[in-house]
C-alpha cells in the first residue's frame, strides 16, 4: 500500500521563482501522487530573520550573475512552456497585502481563485499588487469580491496567521522562497524541483 505524500510549498506571491515553480508542481504532484499543501509566507519577514537579501541586492555587483540568472530563467520558461511568463515592472513589489489576501481568500473558501488571479496579475500582466486599487480592480475581474477581501486583510485573525506561517517556516530552516519540504527534507530552488519530485517518489513507495 503505498503511502500519503505532502509536499509543502513556502510561497510568497512576489518571488518571480514562487511563479514558476507553482506551474510546473501540478504535474509533480499528478506524477507521484504527492498533494501541494501551499502555505502563504512573507518574504519580507524571512529575510529579515535570517539576515537573508534579495538576489539583486547580494548580487548585484558580481559581474555577469544577475545575466547568468536571466539565462536560467529563459531556459525554465522555454522547457516548460510558460510562455505567458512576465517580468514585473514594479519590482519588488510589497506584498503583505496581497499575501494576507491569500490568507483571507482561504478563509472565505475562494483561495484557489485568489491563487490564480493574483499570481497572473503579478507574473503575466505587470500589475503595481501592492496598490489597494489595483488589487481590488484585479479581484473584481477575475469574479471575487475585491473591495471585501481587501477588508478582510485587516482582520487580526489573518494577519496572525500569516505572521505564524512565516515564523514557522524559519524555525523549520527556511531562509528564502520558493522551499518545498517533503516530510522532513528541506530543497530550495525551483531548479531543485527534480530532486522534489525523486524524494515524493521514494516517501510514497
Amino acid at each position: 500500500m503505498t503511502k500519503p505524500v505532502t509536499i509543502d510549498f513556502i510561497f510568497d506571491f512576489g518571488s518571480p521563482n514562487g511563479y514558476l515553480a507553482w506551474k510546473v508542481l501540478p504535474a509533480i504532484a499528478a506524477r507521484t501522487g504527492a498533494e501541494v499543501n501551499l502555505i502563504p509566507c512573507l518574504l519580507g519577514g524571512i529575510f529579515k530573520a535570517t539576515n537573508n537579501r534579495s538576489p539583486v541586492e547580494a548580487f548585484g555587483e558580481v559581474r555577469g550573475k544577475l545575466a547568468y540568472e536571466g539565462l536560467e530563467t529563459r531556459r525554465y520558461v522555454e522547457k516548460h512552456g510558460l510562455t505567458a511568463y512576465r517580468p514585473n515592472p514594479h519590482f519588488p513589489v510589497n506584498t503583505l497585502l496581497i499575501m494576507r489576501g491569500l490568507i483571507a481568500a482561504r478563509r472565505m473558501g475562494v483561495g484557489e481563485r485568489y491563487l490564480e488571479a493574483v499570481l497572473s496579475a503579478m507574473w503575466e500582466q505587470g500589475l503595481k499588487m501592492d496598490d489597494p486599487e489595483v488589487v481590488v480592480r484585479t479581484l473584481d475581474a477575475a469574479g471575487l469580491d475585491g473591495q471585501g477581501l481587501v477588508a478582510a486583510t485587516q482582520d487580526p485573525e489573518v494577519k496572525a496567521e500569516l505572521a505564524a506561517n512565516t515564523t514557522a517556516a524559519v524555525e523549520r530552516g527556511v531562509f528564502g522562497i520558493p522551499t518545498f519540504f517533503v516530510g522532513d527534507e528541506m530543497f530550495f530552488g525551483k531548479d531543485r524541483l527534480g530532486q522534489v519530485e525523486e524524494e515524493a517518489a521514494k516517501a510514497r513507495a
